[in-house]
């Protein structure tokens, strides 16, 4: 089932004896779960017929045990086992889940990993149980998740403020999901956040920013490329080279692709390199800038970086040295 109709169903009240949230995906999970939790009992049913347990600490007899006891003055009982996919023997659930008791709502938060599609447990779940696949957003979807996250509360969001984030905080949707909600605390009524926002309330710097850096090369602009990257060197805490990497990576493999493009107007431009429409211009500028054997070349410096980085072939070489020889690299 997806998202959107397990939360539907729940808020209806349609309710399910057993739901197995399986996936990599932490955030999409916790949702669920944290849905049921604070809504499906109220405070005094709660009490006696809410029970949270650990995969680690908790055997397949003892939760089939609890699962068939009958709730106390309350239609329901809820059981929620987090780090299910610790639970021991998970498939042995089998003969409960064939006749579940109606009155309890099981809840398995199997993290991580999926959960064993080849087990009967699994097969039957996906039949006649509520199974949910809790699959990782492709980096290119994470801005489109922010901007509806946003809208949902009212606000909305500048193309270059969400990039911003993104390059900054990461694809980690919990960690996203926490500070927009400091955000659109600390902001309190509904307007549109800009970069300003950004780096006013979560510390991000609009000005020395692995997006502002990848701006720079793209325009070669050599004077504002190192001014950003000194910045860097200097506060290799906040910048550290490792997490630099992959976004450069990432900006230069879409440049590559951009010179295989046959046409560039920027619908097509951002479909094929999975960007918003409104940075389709840069990719243009930074495709004049560096041929695809240069490109090619970058893509070298960028490994080698990454090894010297983790100390292979080198010593004692601080990362404020590995920047500019870097950005040497790439801009000459």
């Amino acid at each position: 089932m997806k998202l959107e109709h397990i939360i539907q169903d729940l808020k209806n009240k349609v309710y399910h004896p057993i739901y197995l949230l399986s996936g990599e995906e932490e955030f999409f999970i916790d949702k669920i779960s944290d849905y049921i939790e604070e809504h499906v009992l109220d405070e005094a049913e709660k009490e006696f017929n809410q029970t949270v347990l650990y995969g680690l600490e908790t055997s397949v007899p003892e939760l089939i045990a609890a699962a068939k006891r009958f709730p106390m003055m309350a239609s329901y009982q809820v059981i929620i086992v987090k780090e299910a996919q610790s639970l021991h023997k998970l498939p042995e659930l089998i003969e409960y889940a064939k006749s579940p008791q109606k009155t309890t709502i099981l809840v398995l938060n199997h993290k991580h990993k999926k959960a064993d599609g080849r087990s009967e447990f699994v097969k039957l779940m996906k039949k006649q149980g509520v199974y949910f696949e809790s699959k990782p957003l492709y980096d290119n979807e994470v801005p489109a998740w922010i901007n509806q996250q946003l809208k949902s509360k009212g606000f909305e969001i500048t193309p270059k403020a969400c990039q911003l984030m993104v390059e900054n905080v990461g694809v980690e949707l919990s960690k996203i999901n926490n500070e927009l909600e400091k955000l659109t605390l600390t902001l309190g009524s509904p307007k549109t956040i800009d970069e300003h926002d950004i780096e006013r309330n979560i510390g991000i710097s609009k000005d020395y920013n692995v997006f502002e850096l990848t701006k720079a090369l793209g325009k070669r602009d050599i004077l504002r490329a190192n001014k950003i990257v000194n910045h860097f060197g200097k506060n290799p805490k906040d910048h550290p080279l490792p997490a630099t990497l992959p976004m450069l990576y990432s900006f230069f493999s879409k440049v590559l692709l951009y010179h295989t493009l046959k046409s560039t107007d920027k619908r097509t431009v951002a479909s094929t390199l999975g960007i918003n429409p409104y940075f389709a211009g840069d990719y243009a500028v930074a495709a004049r800038s560096y041929s695809v054997k240069k490109i090619a070349r970058i893509m070298s410096a960028l490994r080698k970086a990454d090894l010297q980085s983790k100390g292979v072939g080198i010593a004692d070489v601080s990362q404020d040295d590995l920047y500019k020889e870097l950005i040497f690299d790439i801009l000459h």
